[in-house]
């Protein structure tokens, strides 16, 4: 099976059924064998957001998902830090942030090219050491 890293959009698709991506995004990972890897930055950010957005109760079932098996948590390692930091010169100008470097630096070291991100344009600009381009999900 090939895994798949989740990105904070992602999640946060999935939590909120009124958003646009909701339905392209569940599709993709109700289809997916899994495993579905959430990077441990990408979380806080997700919880944030939905927590902001849709309140705790969808909080706390995010986080269900992620230890009920549903997701993966995935720890960052600390070479996936430094590539982080190597990753926001060359990319400086569009900003693409610490949480999309790590998810970057994740999928680098894990050999992963698929990416649920509703976030198109960091992961499409971004081009990883380990193939030519992310395959983008959905």
């Amino acid at each position: 099976m090939n895994p798949v890293l989740l990105d904070t959009g992602a999640l946060y698709a999935l939590a909120d059924e009124d958003d646009a991506w909701h339905d392209r995004v569940k599709a993709d990972v109700d289809r997916h064998p899994g495993p579905l890897l959430v990077p441990i930055t990408v979380l806080p950010e997700a919880c944030y957001l939905v927590n902001s957005h849709l309140g705790q109760e969808a909080e706390r079932a995010l986080l269900a998902a992620c230890v009920s098996g549903k997701f993966s948590v995935a720890s960052v390692t600390a070479d996936d830090i430094i590539r982080s930091i190597e990753l926001l010169d060359p990319y400086a100008d569009a900003n693409i942030g610490f949480v999309d470097a790590s998810v970057i630096a994740m999928a680098e070291r894990l050999a992963i090219r698929q990416v649920v991100t509703v976030d198109r344009r960091d992961f499409a600009l971004v081009r990883p050491r380990h193939c030519s381009v992310f395959d983008l999900l959905p």
